[in-house]
């Protein structure tokens, strides 16, 4: 037993030595190597009003009271990308960005919409905003973050990774169909498509643009970087926007398209659904992705095993990862990379408007369809269905099933939708990462 310990003490000995010997060697030759490339700047002596001078032309005061200091914008994409700012961008455009995000940072803190997804995604923004720092640049702390998991789709499946974790499809496989309203929510995405093309964009950007009517960051990113990379940023900007937006937008559309009665409605509790339906739902899921839409794959895939994970019951610390420190940390990581594209230079020029606004109609378009689609279905069914649940048809989970609950609750204290409002949330979650596929296919 000893000499063993003594063998492996040697051998982790040897390891080290090694190690530092490479150390060393490197260590030698780097002042060569340093020499070749730092640039030194002789200094020249300066009198105090010189200084001040200096100091001056450095501070952000400067910089956004002077028009015609020579800035450059920041991305991510490097210098083959950036270009000296203009006036309006420098100065009040830039002012105009820190007051929106102000009121973002209202929204989150005072009126709490959202806040994971709007406090990070605001603070991102302050930070593109600064004067000189670059923070958006491919050196700059949101130019690596976005590069980091954002440009390349990384992100994304992380998220939808994390949210598979938290899904539970037992309200979903309880009351089937309720699916019916998660596909009827994605009429927002493939009504836009037709209106994106009608102002003017080609068919493969306009297919970009319309995922936002399914209020789905992660595959708003993952379909924009692969069909219209140039517009990515305000896409995720656009999606994610709404996404934390659910509270504000979806209420007066629900309320106008529904009666007081209607909204009163009280659903009846669904069966008891066993485990291994829940266990064998998302290999279901994904084995039919497969067969007829291998290009939505690495979303449902990644949101497949999240919850087959959870389901199989002999993973909890990954389970527990996935749901808490894995989602919250690409949380922050995400909403820092989108908040780096409300640069005054990024956001306030017409095509990243045009795109907000495209984004809102289809989101409200996928919303109203779902109520619709809940009060026919209603109608016509046995069972009583509050067509509110529609609304919750949008993939923004698990946003837009809380506010529905909360609508609900408010026309009829103690009347809790959550539950089945989370059928058609985990269907249109399903339901956008299909529709992403079906446009992705169109180009292949």
């Amino acid at each position: 037993m000893k000499m063993k310990q003594i063998f492996i003490s040697l051998i982790f000995a040897f390891m080290a030595s090694t190690t530092m010997l490479q150390a060393n060697s490197h260590e030698a030759v780097a002042p060569e190597t340093g020499a070749e490339k730092v640039v030194k700047h002789e200094y020249k002596s300066k009198t105090i009003g010189e200084l001040a001078v200096s100091f001056w032309q450095t501070t952000g005061i400067n910089a956004i009271f002077d028009l015609d200091d020579g800035e450059t914008t920041a991305d991510p994409a490097g210098a083959s990308k950036e270009r000296v700012m203009s006036a309006f961008e420098s100065s009040l455009g830039r002012i105009l960005m820190i007051l929106i995000v102000f009121a973002l940072f209202y929204l989150a803190i005072a009126k709490g919409f959202e806040p994971l997804l709007l406090l990070p995604i605001a603070f991102g923004g302050l930070l593109a905003n600064i004067p000189l720092a670059h923070m958006a640049g491919p050196h700059g702390m949101l130019g690596v973050i976005y590069n980091m998991g954002i440009a390349n789709e990384f992100f994304p499946l992380l998220i939808f990774m994390g949210v598979g974790a938290m899904t539970d499809f037992g309200p979903l496989l309880a009351n089937p169909k309720t699916a019916l309203l998660g596909g009827a929510a994605q009429f927002g995405i493939f009504g836009s498509l037709v209106g994106a093309v009608a102002l003017g964009f080609d068919l493969q950007s306009a297919s970009a643009i319309s995922i936002i009517g399914g209020a789905d960051g992660p595959t708003s990113i993952f379909i924009a970087n692969r069909l219209a990379p140039e517009m990515l940023g305000a896409i995720a900007v656009a999606a994610y926007s709404y996404m934390a937006l659910v509270p504000v937008i979806q209420p007066p559309i629900m309320k106008f398209l529904t009666t007081k009665e209607e909204r009163q409605i009280v659903m009846k509790s669904g069966r008891k659904v066993h485990r291994l339906e829940k266990l064998f739902f998302p290999i279901v899921v994904l084995m039919l992705s497969i067969l007829l839409l291998p290009e939505s794959t690495p979303l449902i895939g990644a949101f497949a095993f999240g919850n087959f994970a959870k389901e199989s019951g002999v993973v909890e610390r990954l389970n527990d990862t996935m749901q808490n420190a894995l989602i919250n940390t690409v949380t922050i990581f995400l909403g820092l990379g989108v908040g780096s594209k409300l640069a005054a230079d990024k956001f306030l020029v017409v095509e990243s408007l045009g795109i907000m606004i495209i984004g809102l109609l289809a989101f409200s378009a996928g919303t109203a369809m779902g109520v619709l689609m809940a009060k026919v279905m209603n109608k016509y069914s046995k069972e009583p269905i509050n067509p509110l649940i529609g609304a919750a048809g949008v993939s923004a989970v698990p946003m837009a099933a809380r506010v529905v609950s909360k609508v609900g609750s408010d026309e009829k204290p103690g009347n809790i939708l959550l539950m089945h409002a989370m059928g058609p949330n985990v269907a249109g979650v399903i339901g956008s990462a299909v529709a992403a596929g079906v446009l992705l296919s169109i180009f292949k």
